[in-house]
């Protein structure tokens, strides 16, 4: 069983490009796609398409559900230029991850035809603190 403080520390490294932390999470025949842009990466790819992504991240772990060696989190990732969260879908066997399966989206503006009906509120004012 994975604990809610080693996700965390997941996605820490992930937000400070940490290619070696991160390595250690992953079986080394890890599978990770990204379904959003169609792509499917080893774990070394993976780790090369994020920590020689530009820029400096931040990120915050905002929920993680575990249901047997199935964990889910829901995430806020950004920088000074993007905003985005993603769901994750965790495979994990014999402690480490072996497939993962993510859905990424841009944090973005009410649309304005919503705007007009004046329904709903925002979830969350201010901004995030990082990892």
């Amino acid at each position: 069983m994975i604990e809610k403080i080693q996700m965390q520390l997941y996605w820490k490294y992930i937000a400070q490009q940490n290619a070696d932390q991160i390595l250690a999470f992953f079986h080394e025949d890890g599978v990770i796609r990204w379904h959003c842009s169609n792509e499917q990466f080893t774990v070394h790819e993976f780790i090369k398409a994020n920590c020689e992504y530009p820029g400096k991240w931040n990120g915050e772990m905002e929920r993680m559900e575990q249901i047997g060696d199935q964990i889910i989190t829901a995430t806020h990732i950004w920088s000074d230029e993007v905003s985005c969260h993603v769901v994750s879908f965790f495979q994990i066997e014999q402690g480490k991850i072996k497939q993962l399966d993510e859905y990424w989206g841009d944090d973005g503006e009410i649309p304005e035809w919503r705007l007009k009906m004046k329904i709903g509120r925002p979830i969350i004012t201010g901004s995030g603190s990082s990892l």
